[in-house]
Parts: C-alpha cells; structure tokens; sequence
C-alpha cells in the first residue's frame, strides 16, 4: 500500500493526526477489549504493575517507574513503543519529526509557507519513535535540550539571535514519540529544571530565545530508591510534575521467576553444542539461589538483587556441565548440584554485601547461597532431612536411616566435579539405599539424572547437618558422617 508523499496528498486521504498520549491510549483499548497482553514477555507484573501501568496511559500521564536494578524497568519502558501507531507521516527532512499539519521550527514553517500542498512527507515507523537517555552527573542542558550552535552560525552566516542556529538535544528529537530518562535522580539538579516545561507546558526554550517550541511525546522515567540517598535525589517540583509513581518488584513466586530465566538465558548454543539436561530440583535451586539472596543477613537489601543473577547463573550452569561432557568425551551432560557451586562466578559481582558479609567474603557468601537454594530445592522434592516417620518401604526406619547409618559405618564418598556420567553414577549408587530413596521420590529419567538427584540428596542432609561435607579445592567434596567430622575437628 502506497502512502502519501506530499502535504496534499496526505490532506486527500483523509488522514487526522492524533498525539502521542492519544495514540497510546486508543491502541491500548483495542489491546483490552481484544484481550491481547498489554506487555508482552513481562512476567510477573499482571496484578500489580500492569493495571498502575494501564491507568496511566489510558489517563494520558508521564509515569515514573521506581524500583530496585533488574526489575524490567527499561524493558517495559521500551515496550511501549508497540502500543504507538506502526506508522505516522512527518516532514521530510525535518529533525524533530514535525507533524506536516503543524511545524514547529521556523525552517519547517517557512518550508511549510512557501511549498504549501507540495511539502515533502516521509513516514516513520514506531520502532523509531523512541529515545532513551541514561541520566548521568555529567548530561547538560545542551546535550538533553540543546544549544546555539556557533559552527552553523558561522557557516550560514546567521546571527547568535536567529532561532536557526539552535542545535536541537536527544529530547526534542523525541517529539512525536516516546522519551525515557533512565536513573532520573542522577541527573544533576539544574538539568532536572530544564525537564519541567516539558512536563507542564509541552514546550521548550533554549538559551533565552523568546519562542514557544511545542513537544508532543510520552515521557517516562525510571529510578533506583537506592540513588535517592546514594547519588542523587529527585528535585520536588520535577516529582509534583510527574504524574503517575509506578513500583516495581521482584518476582514473587518461583514459577514466575523460572520463566523469566528461561525467557532471557542462553540456552541454544549452535548446532556443536553439548546437549544439556537439567533436573527439574536444579532447574528450581538455580532460581532459588535470587530468592536466598534477597532474604539473605549478609547481602544489602536496598541495593537488590537482580533478575540477571538467575540468569547469569544459568548459563554459568550450562557452561559447566557442557565443559565436563567435553572434557570427559560425553555427547550430552546432566547439570549436578556441583555445578551451581562452580557457577558462583555469576553470583558473586551481583549482589553487595553488608558489613557482616565483607568479614564472611563474597566467594564464601555466595556459596552459602548456593548451598541454601540446594538445601530449599531439596526439601520442595524430598521427605524431611528429620522426619521421623517410618520408611517408605515400611522397614520401621526413619527415611534417611540408611544413608546415614552407611556414613556412620566409617564411610565417606568423593565426588569430583569432572567425574563422568556412569563413574558419578557408580559411586553414589554404592551409598546403602540412596538409589532406591531417589528413584521412590525424583523417579529419574535415566542414571545420570538419578545421580545428579543422588548428590542433591546428600548436599540437602549436608545442608540440614545430618551430614559432612569437606572441599578439597573447588572440584572435590568428600561427604562423610557429621560426628566423625566433629569429633575430628575436636582432636585437631
């Protein structure tokens, strides 16, 4: 379909400008009464951030999202974009997007005066209607706004009073669009007050220059609570300005946290990939590791924990059992909750650390949350590490009786993170009656996988202290009885 190239051409097709804010709620309403998500791919905000979200667009207001890092501020902030219409027509060449039916900058008014119905018209698409602009201390006035621009003033032979020789800043050239300042309370102060005629009146000035230039355009902000004491701060009259304050937040199930993770880790690594197998308990312990550490003593809540921890550490994990099945000369590989310990990398340059937690040490922190999603993974899939009750089979013994009482018959087992499959299987099978424990409860699909839920079970008694476990290095752990550990710690 053809669309219109001239002023003229597009008065005859009948065609009626809308703004910004008007496009976005007339799209959204088609959206709801159709039933189609209001933003796709966000997981976890349906009940919450998604209606704060809806009401203020369909009010028309500038919104500012403030929550803490990972938290998909920017991402829906960019999503935005697909509730614009998928084209708009604007003058050509003009740098600001100007509307054919209402140029703003006097270049365009006087191209707009002298060609009349045969001024040049380009089509945008709604992919390019947006800006996003990090605030950072050192952003001016000139690079947000703009600035009179002596080369142009020298080269057209203008004077420093014609409004021609401005040079236009990333906000105006957001008009018609959506603009979004990411960090807000970073932007130094006196930056911040260049933002409030935008807000309240739609138009800008620059440098003094007695003319009204209209904006039309959606903005949107995102900021850290952390940065209100930490960087920076909001100014009032900015705050009052903003029309709508939207929180965020974490996820707040597993279910939805694992979608997220699955949504953005990298997973499909080519055609010479190792394939990689991950238990559904690991799949659970690898997300689980975020939630310990938002819970966590030693870890600085205000400063959050992010999203991309879970995926980082995901990757981390696939990398790991994908380097022990090359090393080992495997086809495939099985995940084993050895493998979210040597992943700690990903953990530990994403989350900051109490006081209490810089004596314990980063490496040490972010193995003891390893430790507990493991430990969580495991009772989410297993009996009680304390359950008295009688054994599955009936045999009068609590669960764990067997495993323990092979332990405390003076036997310790070593698992070495580079194992192969059958070996790692072989050797915790020759633990009494742990096979059969995962096979009554994790019904495993082949014995890699029973052995990876093998080893979870030990690193779950482990965790409960029903168990010892000493690392020799990082890819050696010797599992033995906790009172011979305790009792040889006594002796030394």
């Amino acid at each position: 379909m053809s669309r219109p190239t001239t002023l003229g051409a597009l008065r005859e097709s009948g065609y009626r400008p809308k703004s910004v804010h008007a496009e976005l709620r007339a799209n959204l309403i088609e959206r709801l009464r159709s039933g189609e998500p209001v933003l796709p791919g966000i997981v976890g905000y349906g009940e919450s951030v998604e209606p704060q979200l809806v009401n203020a667009l369909l009010a028309g207001h500038s919104f500012i999202l403030l929550g803490l890092r990972g938290q998909a501020k920017t991402r829906i902030a960019r999503s935005l974009t697909a509730l614009l219409d998928e084209w708009i027509p604007a003058i050509e060449g003009s740098e600001m997007n100007e509307d054919p039916f209402a140029p703003v900058t006097v270049p365009s008014i006087e191209r707009a005066a002298e060609l009349g119905d045969e001024l040049p018209v380009r089509w945008i698409h709604r992919d390019e209607r947006y800006q996003e602009k990090l605030a950072t201390p050192d952003v001016t006035v000139a690079d947000l706004i703009g600035d009179v621009d002596p080369i142009k003033a020298a080269t057209q032979r203008l004077t420093f009073a014609d409004p021609k020789v401005i040079h236009f800043g990333i906000l105006p050239r957001a008009n018609r669009g959506v603009f979004c300042v990411n960090e807000l309370p970073d932007l130094a102060a006196r930056i911040q007050v260049g933002l409030l005629n935008i807000l309240e009146e739609g138009d800008i000035q620059i440098r003094g220059f007695p003319i009204r230039m209209p904006m039309d355009m959606a903005l949107v902000f995102t900021a850290n609570p952390e940065d209100y004491t930490n960087r920076g701060s909001i100014i009032t009259p900015l705050r009052d300005r903003i029309a709508s304050q939207i929180l965020t937040h974490y996820p707040k199930d597993l279910d939805a946290a694992q979608e997220i993770t699955e949504a953005e880790a990298w997973k499909e690594r080519g055609e010479d990939a190792i394939e990689v197998r991950v238990p559904s308990a690991l799949r659970e312990a690898i997300d689980l590791v975020a939630f310990e550490a938002r819970e966590s003593e030693f870890v600085d809540q205000a400063s959050g924990v992010s999203a991309r921890l879970s995926i980082a550490l995901y990757e981390n994990v696939l990398s790991n059992a994908e380097r022990r099945a090359l090393l080992t000369g495997a086809d495939r590989a099985t995940v084993r909750p050895a493998d979210l310990y040597t992943a700690t990398s990903a953990v530990t340059g994403k989350v900051e650390l109490v006081y209490d937690g810089e004596r314990e040490g980063i490496s040490a922190v972010a193995r003891m949350l390893v430790g507990k999603a493991l430990a969580a993974a495991f009772s989410r899939h297993f009996p009680d590490g304390y359950d008295e009750g009688l054994g599955d089979a009936g045999s009068g013994e609590p669960v764990y009786e067997g495993v323990l009482t092979w332990f405390r018959g003076g036997e310790t087992l070593e698992l070495d993170d580079t194992t192969p499959d059958a070996e790692h299987f072989s050797r915790l099978s020759s633990v009494g009656g742990l096979a059969d424990l995962v096979t009554r409860h994790g019904d495993p699909a082949d014995d890699a996988e029973a052995a990876a839920l093998m080893e979870l079970v030990l690193e779950g008694l482990h965790q409960n202290s029903l168990l010892s476990r000493d690392d020799e290095g990082e890819r050696v752990r010797v599992f033995g009885d906790m009172l011979a550990q305790m009792a040889r710690s006594l002796s030394s």
